[in-house]
């Protein structure tokens, strides 16, 4: 769908341009996109400010139907996510208008004060992301993805910034599966089903699978896992991915949390938000993307995906708060609640992991605490480490790509809160405050002495209405992340 050219604008018919324009400083050399510039600033509507935008239709010299002009804004606050998000807002535009394809001219870089390869990436990645839709179950949908985006650079560059353009399109094609996962509905959904759409995936991309059945859980003791799964019907799982490279010298282990759907157990949940439990199994998601483009992109490292998948339903079968459970690790767990089950089915995949490939390093994705939305809102995930170095680089990918981090506590005396008078942990705080935090530092306690991080997805992982890149629904948050990890900080 990405496509690089080098097309001459006086000769190529094609449909529509667009260009993106700062209010204070030119962007392009280009003397053709140049004049246009001129021409759409001469309007009284248009003045390169902020997401204005002007359509001009058949303008002198150059061979387009229509010309899209984007307002930047400042060239000094014109940076990646910019870019990332104009590009995103210019496809979802020509998606209303029912256009089929788009040619973006790039600025040049030494005028917007930007490597190509940065400025490339972003551009690539906002359309391709905005040029997404969810649609499965519409019976008729009037809005049609754009069948073709093409980015104008010169012939030089073109060559330079293929292998870029197929790493951005592996990449959002994974973020993109991640969402349809997360936005399909959990009575399509259900951990048989969810189980076996990530292994036909798994299995085309050549990644070596293995998955634990219900029996064979209960074989291997992951007693934290079963208790979660116990009151639906549904059959729980672990989905056991492997990207094996010979010689690597690093095998990093990623953990999603799978919960297709979250009732809260016995403790139910009131109110609204029980309706958006279908995403509950956005770090899974995550996972199992990210191991599928890895795949893909032949990355240099081993990583194994770990992805628990439950149901978490009340019946007669279910876990009751007051129970204590046995972990895979070999701790008891007291239930306070049963609504804490994302952390349950997490320390038994993580502890199982840790045991079976000793990973150097270890990242868990989950949907785990509202606590963590109350904290930092729901355009930030929450990471907590006992590694710094693992820490920042998690941060530093996140700055990258916007899908933004911040590092939070891990204070050993809140530890107190989870003390139990009959089990030697229980799964939920003493106290109300610090929910996210009393979350992590229970999984911390399952980490042992490996290199561990956990991202708090709760707030980014699903939208309530759409973004510059994104539809309403799940994000894909952790993919491009994730990816940018393995590529940039591999050697942590």
């Amino acid at each position: 769908m990405l496509r690089l050219t080098s097309i001459d604008l006086n000769k190529s018919k094609i449909d529509t341009l667009a260009i993106a324009v700062c209010e204070d400083e030119d962007i392009h050399y280009d003397p053709i996109i140049e004049a246009v510039i001129r021409r759409a600033l001469r309007l009284k509507e248009f003045n390169g400010e902020k997401d204005e935008i002007v359509t001009l239709y058949d303008v002198p010299d150059i061979k387009a139907q229509r010309v899209i002009l984007w307002g930047l804004g400042k060239l000094e606050k014109t940076d990646r996510e910019a870019l990332r998000s104009m590009a995103g807002k210019t496809v979802k535009h020509c998606i209303k208008k029912r256009l089929t394809s788009l040619y973006f001219a790039v600025p040049d870089p030494s005028l917007i004060k930007m490597e190509m390869s940065a400025l490339l990436e972003a551009m690539q990645e906002g359309a391709y992301l905005g040029n997404h839709l969810f649609h499965k179950f519409k019976g008729e949908e009037k809005k049609k993805a754009l069948r073709q985006i093409h980015f104008r650079i010169t012939k030089q560059v073109t060559q330079k910034m293929r292998q870029l353009s197929l790493r951005v399109d592996a990449i959002c094609e994974g973020t993109t599966q991640a969402r349809d996962w997360v936005n399909t509905p959990s009575n399509e959904k259900t951990p048989e089903k969810l189980t076996q759409s990530i292994v036909n995936l798994a299995k085309k991309q050549r990644l070596k699978v293995q998955v634990l059945n219900e029996a064979q859980l209960k074989q291997q003791k992951l007693g934290a896992l079963l208790a979660v799964a116990a009151g639906s019907q549904s059959k729980p799982s672990l989905v056991l991915l492997e990207h094996k490279v010979p010689g690597a010298k690093m095998t990093l282990a990623l953990v999603g949390k799978g919960v297709t759907f979250d009732s809260g157990g016995l403790n139910i949940k009131t109110g609204t938000s029980i309706s958006d439990m279908k995403s509950d199994m956005s770090g899974a998601a995550a996972v199992a993307a990210t191991l599928i483009t890895a795949a893909k992109l032949k990355t240099k490292t081993n990583i194994i995906g770990a992805i628990p998948i439950v149901e978490n339903m009340p019946s007669g079968q279910a876990t009751r708060p007051g129970d204590i459970i046995r972990s895979y690790a070999g701790k008891t767990v007291e239930i306070g609640n049963t609504d804490a089950e994302g952390r349950l089915i997490l320390i038994d995949a993580i502890s199982y992991v840790i045991k079976r490939y000793r990973p150097q390093l270890l990242i868990d994705l989950a949907t785990l605490t509202g606590a963590c939305v109350v904290a930092l809102g729901d355009k930030i995930a929450g990471v907590f480490s006992n590694d710094d170095d693992l820490a920042s680089g998690i941060i530093a990918s996140g700055e990258e790509t916007h899908e933004r981090c911040w590092r939070m506590p891990l204070p050993e005396d809140y530890k107190e809160l989870l003390k139990s008078d009959f089990a030697d942990m229980n799964n939920i705080s003493s106290s109300r405050a610090g929910g996210a935090i009393t979350a992590a530092l229970f999984l911390s306690e399952f980490a042992a002495d490996t290199r561990w991080a956990h991202i708090d997805i709760a707030g980014p992982a699903y939208l309530k209405s759409e973004s510059a890149y994104c539809g309403p629904g799940g994000t894909g948050f952790g993919v491009r992340l994730l990816s940018a990890t393995i590529r940039n900080y591999s050697d942590i």
